[in-house]
């Protein structure tokens, strides 16, 4: 893929995985810091901008337990930005949605254009470009826990196996639950309300099976979910604690610690 999009035009690619093993870790600092007993619990606030939309504009009673994290779409804007300030951003993936995210006024500096997979699609092929037949430009940035974000469960086991990593005499564990589809996202925060849910870290996605399941996907959910965990598999680093890119781009951010992550502004949003 790197090499059929610099034969487009492109300069470069940046893989949004590497991205999501930040905001794991910026997330898994959350919890460890704000989930201390029974009852306290996190609402992901990473990838489907549906779920954090219906949180922000529907429940905002619950606004207070979303950590205030950009997704990864917009820390790979930001990150590039600020590393090539003269760059333009393009973001490439299955989601309608993210076209809408990166208009939202206070992120509206991350992301230059939003193409899907379809799009994308269409112009390898007007290219006459096959990546398949290409050679390969591979680079290992992420670990396993970004690159299974794309499916359902991947952010809860990519936070649950960090917060394990980073606190393993931690007393309350990562108990998660997550929600398919719009709707099963609104019965999921009902019953977070109604207190008939002993889950303490929740996660939605707006598509049945995660991103995979987008409606701009060329490949049926089940196999993406199947490729997704497969590439997570053949990854070299299991979280981004043991990821030493995830060190690299927190040192090019200033950033000393990883702690520090959690009063960066540039990874930070308001959702109030």
């Amino acid at each position: 893929l790197r090499t059929a999009f610099k034969a487009l035009g492109f300069t470069g690619m940046v893989e949004v995985a590497l991205f999501a093993d930040i905001l794991t870790l910026k997330e898994a600092l959350e919890f460890d810091r704000h989930v201390q007993q029974e009852g306290d619990f996190q609402l992901t606030s990473c990838c489907c901008p549906v779920w954090i939309a219906m949180i922000r504009d529907i429940y905002q009673d619950l606004v207070g337990h979303v950590p205030g994290a950009v997704s990864p779409m917009v820390a790979a804007g930001r990150v590039v930005k600020q590393l090539h300030p003269n760059a333009v951003t393009v973001f490439i993936g299955p989601c309608m949605a993210k076209k809408k995210e990166a208009r939202e006024p206070d992120i509206a500096d991350a992301v230059d254009f939003v193409l899907t997979f379809q799009e994308v699609e269409k112009f390898f092929d007007a290219m006459n470009l096959k990546p398949q037949k290409l050679s390969s430009d591979e680079r290992e940035h992420s670990s396993r826990a970004g690159r299974i974000y794309a499916r359902t469960s991947g952010v809860s086991e990519a936070v649950r196996t960090t917060v394990e990593q980073l606190n393993p005499g931690k007393k309350v564990k990562v108990k998660a639950e997550q929600a398919d589809g719009v709707l099963a996202c609104k019965d999921l925060i009902e019953r977070i309300r109604n207190g008939e849910t002993d889950g303490n870290f929740f996660e939605g996605m707006a598509c049945n099976g995660g991103c995979v399941g987008g409606p701009k996907a060329i490949l049926s959910a089940d196999e993406g979910r199947e490729n997704v965990d497969a590439y997570g598999d053949c990854a070299k680093y299991r979280t981004p604690l043991e990821n030493p890119y995830v060190r690299r781009v927190l040192e090019e951010l200033g950033l000393n610690t990883v702690e520090e992550l959690l009063r960066d502004d540039l990874l930070t949003r308001n959702f109030i």
